[in-house]
């Protein structure tokens, strides 16, 4: 800390390219020690996990929670009843509105954004939304769209990129939005799928995995490794083995996807050793790239 008051003694100009958890952070700290600050960010102040990764997907996992709860309230001592029209008992079912707990999950994300957007303008910071780019060692053009032509240049004494990931790719399984998705594209589905396929079990695939589970779906998890969470405890991942498949998941180890192909009415996965499974969506969860081009 001694260090940056010293920095900012001298320099007292601050230009961030990204205003996620880092960028955030260092555009406040740098507005408390009295530097003039700018931050650029093109998707709001958060970032994608304020926007669509941390934030929504735990807050959705809490609702996948709630329904299990529910549907097991049962075993507790509590019991729901409905009744039909000659009075008669009825024990009602746990139905997801995937469409309305969506609509929620982004809400309340975007909610926070706001929150830490005011938190950043009332600590004096100047906010400007688009698409910045370092130009020099001393500058940041900002354009409204990725490439551009209307743009400004801030230039500035000290230069931060705090610029976050995006999802991986890959080009035998291109992501449509549609049947084919990425983290940031469930949102958009107004029920929950029949058969949702997990490729990758790393920390992303794991959640949603396990939150679509618990929502009703038929979950099958794909990993080109010999345990869910690889390079993590394996006495941990083999307990969370044991919750997925009493749950009803079909796990799949050492098994590389090689292509995932939309057929119009679902998905088919191919892996490395020939055999394919069928499902109606397919997440991506091969890890991300950094959003340095």
């Amino acid at each position: 800390m001694d260090a940056m008051v010293q920095s900012f003694e001298r320099k007292q100009s601050v230009a961030i390219v990204g205003g996620g958890p880092g960028g955030y952070e260092a555009a406040l700290s740098a507005a408390q020690l009295g530097a003039d600050v700018t931050l650029v960010e093109r998707a709001g102040v958060g970032g994608s996990a304020v926007i669509t990764d941390v934030v929504p997907s735990k807050t959705l996992i809490a609702t996948a929670d709630a329904a299990v709860a529910i549907r097991n309230a049962s075993s507790l001592g509590v019991q729901l009843f409905a009744k039909d029209d000659r009075g008669k008992p009825l024990t009602p079912e746990v139905a997801i509105n995937l469409a309305a707990v969506n609509q929620r999950l982004l809400s309340l994300a975007r909610q926070q954004s706001d929150d830490m957007r005011s938190s950043l303008l009332e600590a004096g910071v100047r906010i400007i939304s688009g698409h910045g780019r370092l130009d020099g060692n001393g500058a940041v053009v900002v354009s409204t769209e990725a490439g551009g032509t209307d743009f400004d240049r801030i230039e500035a004494e000290t230069l931060v990129v705090s610029v976050g990931a995006s999802p991986r790719e890959l080009p035998s399984a291109q992501p449509d939005g549609e049947r084919i998705l990425t983290w940031t594209q469930l949102y958009n589905m107004k029920s929950v799928p029949s058969h949702l396929i997990v490729v990758g079990s790393g920390v992303t695939g794991a959640e949603f995995a396990s939150a679509y589970m618990n929502l009703g779906a038929k979950v099958t998890l794909v990993s080109s490794r010999d345990q869910v969470l690889p390079g993590e405890d394996q006495d941990a991942a083999a307990v969370l083995e044991r919750v997925f498949q009493r749950g009803g998941m079909t796990l799949l180890a050492k098994a590389r996807a090689e292509s995932v192909v939309n057929t119009g009415e679902g998905v088919v996965v191919t892996l490395a050793d020939g055999r394919t499974i069928e499902g109606s969506h397919c997440l991506m969860a091969v890890g991300s790239i950094p959003n340095t081009a």
